[in-house]
């Protein structure tokens, strides 16, 4: 057969890559994307949320809107003797979810018995321990000589905090709550049942809590100080205008106009949760899930964590320079000093000089 009539067989294509034979200056660079791309679709992604707020608030209600399905339990009625529970439950239910061939591994954490009590004085302290709890976990697995490829990770990435429609101001627990949590994990404050406001008290709602969160120092996310660069800033900026979200939760379906939409019927209408004349939980689901979720994950990961790794190794030092003995292994004639700076650690030895008769140095 001659060479003219051979068939020709092209080359095979991977999926989704464009041929720049005719370019001759491309290195392909760019494929990078594609192969981040398809490596994250088959690890699949981790989110963590914890809902804390009285009952009655409508916090399970608000995460089965966020993702349009039963990811939370509604509290059960409990017996009339116990329908106070006497301290703060901690309760985790994960759920596998999947959306365009999208895996994602979500964990809502609850927080029954909060601020029920007629004194909840240090009534954070069991999430503050849950919060600490989940980096301690995360730094084992992180520091063991054989660890995991993937380390399970089980911290909180974000903590809603639900604020009582009362329209008037900040509780002294709502206050020192979020001062005390917002140092070791993202908090985003919202008002539940916002459909009991008027739109002018709403307003006035929200305007007075960002002057309380201003004059407690308190910073919620997103954070000022983490914004990377002036693109960041100016979206962020628009994000801290509107916080507190007044919000409204439902898992209801409704025919309005043609349309199947989720909200709450009432007398004088139906509420319609994603219209954002009605409410904002559309923003709020959009800075969750849609535009800032892996920004989230990262301060989780890069400050929060980091802050809790370097105070706890530090603590390790102190107790391995206080006790010596403690530790055999040590050899008695080398001076070792551990320098645990963020987002590194540094480690220094120095040898002692060993003293030589007649040296000249």
């Amino acid at each position: 057969m001659s060479e003219s009539a051979k068939p020709h067989h092209p080359t095979p294509q991977g999926k989704g890559e464009k041929t720049h034979g005719s370019d001759f200056s491309y290195v392909g660079i760019d494929a990078i994307l594609e192969q981040m791309r398809r490596k994250a679709m088959k690890q699949g992604f981790e989110l963590n949320i914890m809902v804390v707020g009285q009952s009655g608030l409508g916090k399970s209600t608000l995460m089965n809107t966020l993702f349009k399905s039963k990811v939370s339990r509604k509290s059960v009625q409990p017996n009339p003797e116990e329908r106070i529970p006497k301290t703060i439950e901690i309760k985790s239910i994960s759920h596998d979810i999947e959306e365009k061939g999208v895996r994602m591994k979500l964990t809502v954490i609850d927080t029954p018995g909060f601020g029920d009590q007629i004194n909840n004085e240090n009534c954070w302290q069991p999430i503050m321990k849950f919060i600490n709890d989940q980096y301690e976990a995360y730094l084992q697995e992180e520091i063991n000589i054989n660890r995991k490829k993937r380390i399970p990770d089980s911290r909180v990435h974000c903590c809603i905090y639900f604020i009582p429609p009362t329209g008037h101001c900040l509780r002294p627990l709502d206050v020192e709550f979020m001062r005390r949590l917002s140092k070791v994990v993202n908090i985003v404050p919202v008002i539940a049942k916002a459909d009991t406001l008027t739109l002018e008290e709403r307003d006035y709602f929200k305007q007075t809590i960002r002057e309380e969160l201003r004059a407690n120092g308190i910073d919620v996310y997103p954070q000022k100080e983490f914004d990377e660069d002036a693109e960041d800033r100016l979206i962020n900026d628009k994000i801290r205008e509107m916080i507190p979200f007044a919000v409204v939760g439902s898992d209801q379906e409704y025919q309005v106009n043609g349309k199947r939409i989720l909200g709450r019927k009432t007398k004088w209408g139906t509420i319609e949760v994603e219209n954002i004349a009605h409410c904002e939980f559309a923003y709020l689901r959009d800075l969750l899930i849609r535009t800032h979720m892996q920004n989230i994950k990262d301060i989780t990961g890069s400050i929060h964590y980091e802050t809790y790794r370097v105070r706890r190794l530090n603590e390790s030092n102190a107790h391995f320079s206080t006790h010596p003995s403690d530790h055999p292994d040590v050899q008695p004639k080398a001076n070792v000093k551990i320098l645990l700076t963020p987002p590194h650690c540094k480690i220094i030895k120095k040898e002692r000089k060993q003293k030589q008769c007649g040296a000249a140095f």
